[in-house]
């Protein structure tokens, strides 16, 4: 299942996409792990599988969570996105 969460505004569209199918497999969730905001959280998906989510307090504030990894230049690539052995997990700005 592809999950977005997020927001949009007049400043843009800012959601992290996870495509949920292959958390059920990962448990090491290396992600969760390497996000420095804590953004990402083990949650258990409708399916009852356990994926990773946006924490649902920081959904609506993507743009500034995010901000230290994505204006960051000692990132090259985001820490969240990297650590996904699936390359599961996206961000849209």
């Amino acid at each position: 299942m592809i999950a977005n969460y997020g927001y949009a505004d007049g400043e843009g569209e800012f959601y992290i996409t996870v495509d949920t199918a292959p958390c059920a497999t990962c448990e090491a969730r290396p992600c969760v792990k390497a996000c420095p905001a804590s953004l990402l959280v083990e949650e258990e998906d409708p399916y009852g599988d356990i994926a990773i989510a946006v924490d649902e307090l920081k959904r609506k504030k993507l743009r500034y969570e995010c901000a230290p990894c994505k204006a960051g230049e000692d990132f090259e690539t985001l820490p969240c996105v990297a650590a996904c052995p699936f390359g599961s997990i996206s961000h849209s700005w």
